[in-house]
């Protein structure tokens, strides 16, 4: 079973990047930076998804993003699936913070449980045997939907391009780099959408 060690995000500026993301989010060794110019406008066709207990986490990551300097996209707020709000770094990269609860147990936290790295792409279904081919195991699919799979520390999700640019609020269209490079050892190769896989470091 291959599985996913990080996600590099390619940035102009690592130094302000990094103080962003650890002043927002704390994030460790699974999110990592890289200086790159390489052309890019719009939608980038990936969201970084962090899975968290709870609303008030929700709620406490959000603010502090936006503190950082995050641009609001969404809104925290109830939906049939549970709570959640959508934010765009200072370089560009959409995050989503979500729960499945609609309700807090416990005082906010700022633990983020899981990221799942979501890929809109132009048809799941080519895409799903082309990452089954590489020895990504299949957790649920639905048909031309949506695709999730079990890649370890970072999950994997497909959807069309144009229902994940919905779910971020943003625009479907974009041109130019993706600026963003994913480690695993399924790799190294690039997809059929353009994204980079590079071997992991571990």
């Amino acid at each position: 079973m291959a599985s996913i060690e990080s996600v590099t995000l390619e940035v102009a500026d690592p130094t302000a990047a990094n103080h962003f993301y650890t002043a927002a989010f704390g994030l460790g060794t699974q999110v990592r930076l890289r200086a790159s110019e390489a052309p890019t406008t719009g939608f980038r066709g990936f969201t970084l998804s962090l899975t968290v207990s709870q609303p008030a986490t929700v709620s406490g990551l959000l603010g502090a993003a936006l503190g950082a300097g995050a641009t609001p996209l969404k809104p925290a707020a109830k939906s049939l699936w549970g709570y959640g709000g959508v934010v765009q770094a200072p370089d560009g990269t959409i995050v989503t913070v979500a729960s499945s609860s609609k309700k807090d147990t416990s005082p906010a936290t700022g633990q983020i449980d899981a990221i799942v790295l979501q890929f809109g792409v132009v048809d799941v279904a080519a895409s799903k045997r082309f990452y089954v081919d590489r020895n990504l195991t299949v957790a649920k699919s639905y048909g031309r939907r949506y695709v999730e799979f079990d890649t370890g520390p970072v999950k994997l999700t497909l959807y069309r391009r144009r229902a994940l640019a919905k779910v971020a609020g943003v625009s479907p269209d974009g041109t130019g780099s993706h600026r963003l490079v994913v480690g695993s050892d399924a790799g190294p190769f690039t997809d059929p959408d353009g994204f980079v896989w590079e071997a992991g470091s571990l």
